[in-house]
């Protein structure tokens, strides 16, 4: 039988039996606590559980993968951190000291100098164990919290002092939907402010492996959609579930990548929206952005429509094992908005406002700048523009 997840808010009331009377309170009296179980289910089960009144949401496990980086040729790679720079972080007051950051990836390398001294809290959803063997977590946590290496500096938030790193993708960059959704509800749960995730749905590859395993094309093409469909209305559920927690506590601000499916220096026009878990309601979206001799441009491979854009090309940051190595891709991209929204937290928390992920969201999103693109810059590709740290 099909695997699905299976969504539950254990802070909704339980209906009543037929000769009891409920005293469950208003459900907005109550914080959201979201549990995700996974679950081999017939298509009458799956009707089943989907009206159980603590169920949210339930859909089909899906394959996820990394959003694939783009190595960069050594004789061209990076001597500085250029992002670090572009986004304000060298010169703003704040360091992200007191914020929570929480990176779902492949986990990180902690014994890497860029980490020294930090409090890193692992776990493993992915079956592989803890650490880091494909190197993209680790490089994704440099940027947003790296420490100096060798005299370079490589971190936005360089104040973080405690980081969850949820391990959501195996050794070889690949997972399923459950694993993210474990992932979340457990930073959630760890209290994290931020939420990186520079990963994917893999929806070519779930329509290539039904089809490898007999299935007629447009039939695996069908079924994969409605599983991308069940999964996206999953995320939005959740999503709000975390959103409904910002009015008994600080809340999460959850970005994600756009992903690199885009293909501008094949032809313009071939642009790819911004896909799952970056378009589900309440992301954050991050476009990738690049140098260039007339100012700042989307990067080729960035899909389009996100909400905001980050340093994406040519990104210097940790590598495993020691030292440092650049890439390129949306995935370097969102760890500056979530070093940046970390810097955000630290600023709104000494502000006469609210400490919510509303307001953080809200000031982050608002202090975007468009100064520096290249004029011919489309703003379906770069969204608000730059973000910008305190």
């Amino acid at each position: 039988m099909p695997t699905y997840s299976v969504l539950r808010d254990l802070s909704r009331p339980v209906t009543a039996g037929p000769f009891e009377a409920s005293i469950a309170g208003p459900a907005d009296l109550t914080p959201s606590e979201p549990r995700i179980e996974v679950a081999a289910l017939s298509r009458a089960e799956v009707l089943a559980v989907s009206r159980d009144p603590e169920v949210r949401a339930v859909a089909p496990v899906m394959p996820t993968v990394l959003i694939q980086p783009i190595d960069v040729a050594e004789a061209e790679a990076a001597t500085t951190a250029w992002g670090v720079t572009a986004v304000g972080a060298d010169t703003s007051a704040r360091t992200g000291a007191g914020v929570t950051v929480a990176i779902l990836d492949t986990g990180i390398d902690a014994d890497h100098a860029a980490f020294a001294g930090m409090t890193l809290v692992e776990e493993d959803f992915s079956g592989s164990g803890i650490g880091d063997k494909q190197g993209h977590g680790t490089h994704c946590a440099g940027t947003v919290f790296g420490r100096d290496v060798h005299g370079t500096r490589i971190g936005i938030a360089r104040g973080v002092q405690r980081a969850l790193i949820g391990k959501v993708l195996s050794d070889d960059g690949r997972g399923n939907s459950d694993m993210i959704f474990s992932g979340i509800q457990w930073a959630v749960q760890q209290g994290a402010q931020v939420i990186s995730m520079s990963l994917g749905f893999d929806f070519p590859g779930l329509v290539q492996r039904l089809a490898d395993g007999g299935w007629p094309v447009d039939l695996a093409t069908s079924s994969a959609l409605e599983a991308y469909r069940a999964n996206l209305r999953m995320f939005d559920a959740l999503m709000q579930m975390v959103r409904s927690r910002d009015a008994f506590g600080a809340g999460t601000l959850v970005v994600a990548a756009a992903g690199n499916e885009s293909r501008r220096n094949v032809n313009p026009d071939y642009e790819i929206a911004v896909s799952l878990p970056a378009a589900a309601d309440g992301v954050v979206s991050v476009g990738a952005a690049e140098q260039s001799a007339g100012g700042l441009k989307i990067a080729r491979f960035s899909n389009t429509f996100p909400q905001i854009s980050g340093p994406g090309v040519n990104v210097l940051s940790a590598k495993v094992g020691g030292g440092l190595r650049s890439l390129s891709g949306t995935s370097m991209a969102t760890p500056h908005v979530a070093g940046v929204a970390a810097l955000w937290w630290e600023e709104v928390q000494a502000s006469p406002l609210p400490a919510n992920r509303a307001a953080v969201t809200a000031k982050m999103l608002a202090n975007a700048t468009v100064d520096g693109f290249a004029s011919d810059v489309d703003v379906a590709d770069r969204g608000l523009g730059l973000v910008r740290s305190p």
